[in-house]
């Protein structure tokens, strides 16, 4: 008896530590969720943005090609001016596309206590709270820690919106890729066709 009452104390402890990390568990796993996700989202807008420098460099660097040699040359070959108009308006357009795909689109709302009672906007994106004071920003993201059902709504909704603008990003910038790979080829073989038949 004495053996068994002695051995009680000792499963005990282990039996609400494990309870202990299996509850834990599902919170960790969701933690690891959002972190994983926003993390991927950043990654996905740098992409984006670099994407978008890359082609806007390509196209900055033709059209001042075209300006320093094609330009001089209407004069003596003016054959040349309808598939080089073609040409700067391949650029302009995609030019044009890819600073919209970066071009930041924020919607401003201030937050008020009120808002943060009723569980409503979203103390995580700073178009929100940027015109709230400390002290009211401070309250409201005590609020926010104490409620894990309303932080975890913030979290889904900072994701949701960042998905947004991720998909528009991406949007204009097939937009604009579409536009110069196309518009290359066409403003191609306009030069080529114009040489050929009207010199």
């Amino acid at each position: 008896m004495e053996e068994i009452v002695d051995h009680i104390p000792e499963e005990a402890p282990k039996k609400k530590k494990k309870k202990a990390e299996k509850d834990s568990t599902p919170t960790r796993g969701i933690e690891t969720m959002f972190r994983v996700t926003s993390k991927n989202h950043l990654q996905l807008s740098a992409m984006a943005d670099n994407k978008a420098n890359i082609i806007i460099s390509i196209n900055a660097i033709i059209l001042s090609i075209v300006i320093s040699l094609l330009i001089r040359r209407f004069e003596e070959s003016p054959h040349l001016i309808f598939p080089t108009a073609i040409l700067v308006v391949v650029c302009l357009t995609t030019i044009f596309l890819a600073t919209i795909s970066t071009r930041p689109k924020v919607n401003y709302y201030t937050m008020t206590k009120e808002d943060i009672k009723n569980k409503t906007g979203n103390l995580l994106f700073f178009g929100n709270f940027m015109n709230m004071s400390l002290d009211d920003y401070q309250w409201g993201m005590n609020e926010l820690m104490k409620d894990k059902d309303y932080l975890y709504s913030s979290l889904t909704k900072d994701i949701y919106f960042a998905g947004i603008v991720l998909g528009r990003k991406y949007k204009y910038l097939r937009l604009a890729y579409n536009v110069f790979m196309y518009g290359l080829m066409v403003s191609t073989l306009a030069f080529i066709a114009t040489s050929l038949f009207l010199v």
